[in-house]
């Protein structure tokens, strides 16, 4: 085996069988042909035999409220639309792979410290300009520019260098990186050009055309693609954030396809469409401000852990569909995932109370949590917590708040108790999921701060041994969940309605809408 291949299966992601927010161009593997991802027997699941042409309205539950930057994007909600319009040098396929995009081949060292880049030839971005290096370039270095504080990709603090090389592009790191391939997904776009929060330009198989902020985001099938083409001409996505109109805005044809529905929801729409079940890939929880007390307690967190019961509320909201958790890993990143830990809290009333009193709350105490109003399943769990929170003297309140206020407000200023949300990864890396919770890391919302974890992800980032960085991984997830650093659920189940004249709907292991995939039934 090569070296490249080596490194390849060295990254490669086991994905769960098909039973789906936060990510950005933080970022935050198997070659074409190479041994299949375990656990996936088909990732792209509604069927018929696909036209060319026309045109689909998606449902989404929030406005692209952060930026439309792909390197400055936030929200979960976002890069699953400019998925579409965005990819870098190699960009991920339906079963968890990395293949070529922009770049036609690459090559790896054999210290693991150079990687090299080959365009592809006729590639454009959607202003018909071609992509060239000088383009890449600046792509990779906007995102490795530290000005102010860490890098846009956190990773790229590791590259030495970058240089052109005829058609290729030449990144020498300081420290071999078996992960860094996957931070190669980032999207590449035109040199100097200032206009992406309102304009973005890539080259996907879709270009943009209009967006009605709170109404809708418009794209259309880019006709100079380099790649497979799109069967869709036009998709809208358009804004449903009032989840109680969901159901109806299916029924009515106002949208054709909607994801990450309740199954009270899915039950309602099975007769007149296609239910798709697959998993969010996200980590849901009760997120807990360690800032503000009493979360900045180790012996109360631990308490609200031993007071829950995922599976309880996993039956409560999606009929026991979605799978358990017990820290920030989800089973999709296979080698990484520590399924046991989800039993290091077991539901015990009691050792909660004795927590508690043990803490200096005898009583209980008082707590608001803070959902994003637009999400009913993180809603519906909200509400199950504040029952299960009630048994150990723990007086919870839901205070939901729309989503821009929720970026603003808990994600960005930290102004907040506790709060329901699923997080994702930002690449196909166990460090997207885990770096967010280092000392100081921009993502890190939760304000959690320990220098032993600190210390593991130094050692697992600087390491060039595969086994001992995995290893090292699961050490951070083992400390988190007993850190009762944010008490975890389950990774939800996915279940996407899609109207019967669609198929080609398909799951990915990240947090993404492939649009090019869908297609109209032949009647």
């Amino acid at each position: 085996m090569n070296r490249k291949s080596l490194l390849r299966h060295l990254t490669v992601l086991g994905v769960l069988t098909l039973t789906i927010a936060l990510g950005g161009c933080s970022g935050d593997k198997t070659e074409k042909g190479s041994e299949a991802v375990p656990g996936k027997e088909s990732s792209q699941v509604s069927s018929g035999e696909p036209s060319m042409g026309g045109s689909i309205v998606v449902g989404i539950p929030q406005d692209l409220e952060d930026s439309l930057d792909p390197h400055k994007m936030v929200a979960a909600g976002t890069k699953e639309v400019l998925f579409n319009i965005n990819e870098g040098l190699v960009k991920p396929d339906s079963d968890g792979n990395l293949i070529e995009a922009v770049a036609s081949h690459y090559d790896i060292s054999e210290d693991g410290k150079t990687y090299t880049f080959t365009l592809r030839d006729g590639v454009k971005f959607h202003n018909g300009n071609p992509v060239t290096v000088d383009d890449v370039i600046y792509s990779i270095e906007r995102c490795a520019d530290a000005t102010g504080g860490e890098p846009l990709v956190p990773a790229y603090s590791n590259i030495e260098s970058i240089e052109a090389d005829g058609n290729n592009v030449v990144i020498t790191l300081k420290e071999p990186n078996t992960e860094f391939l996957a931070y190669m997904t980032t999207a590449i776009i035109p040199k100097d050009y200032n206009e992406l929060d309102t304009q973005p330009v890539g080259t996907g198989p879709f270009r943009y055309v209009s967006r009605s902020p709170q109404e809708n985001i418009v794209i259309e099938k880019f006709a100079d693609y380099w790649g497979e083409p799109a069967y869709l001409d036009q998709v809208e996505f358009k804004i449903v954030a009032d989840a109680d109109t969901i159901v109806m805005s299916l029924k009515g044809g106002s949208i054709d396809m909607y994801a990450r529905l309740t199954s009270s929801q899915a039950a309602e729409l099975k007769e007149d469409f296609n239910i798709e079940e697959g998993t969010m890939n996200l980590v849901q929880a009760l997120y807990l401000n360690h800032a503000e007390a009493p979360f900045d307690n180790k012996l109360v967190r631990q308490a609200m852990c031993y007071a829950v019961n995922p599976q309880e509320v996993m039956m409560m909201i999606a009929d026991g569909k979605g799978t358990e958790i017990g820290s920030s890993m989800f089973p999709a990143f296979g080698k990484y995932y520590v399924e046991d830990l989800k039993d290091m809290y077991t539901q015990d009333l009691n050792k909660a109370k004795e927590l508690l009193t043990e803490a200096g709350y005898p009583d209980g105490f008082d707590m608001t949590i803070t959902v994003p109003s637009n999400y009913q399943p993180h809603i519906d769990t909200a509400q199950v917590l504040v029952e299960q929170l009630k048994q150990v003297g723990i007086r919870a309140t839901i205070q939901m708040i729309e989503w821009d206020s929720w970026l603003s407000d808990v994600y960005a200023d930290h102004n907040y108790q506790s709060t329901v949300v699923g997080v994702d990864a930002s690449a196909l890396t166990a460090r997207a999921l885990l770096e967010r919770f280092t000392t100081g890391n921009s993502g890190n919302f939760i304000n959690y701060s320990n220098p032993e974890y600190d210390s593991l992800f130094q050692q697992a980032v600087s390491t060039a041994d595969d086994a001992k960085q995995v290893e090292i991984y699961k050490q951070m997830e083992t400390l988190l969940a007993e850190d009762a650093a944010n008490v975890y659920i389950q990774d939800l189940a996915d279940l996407v309605a899609l109207n019967k004249k669609y198929g080609g709907y398909t799951f990915y292991p990240l947090y993404v809408q492939d649009m090019s995939k869908i297609y109209l039934v032949k009647q």
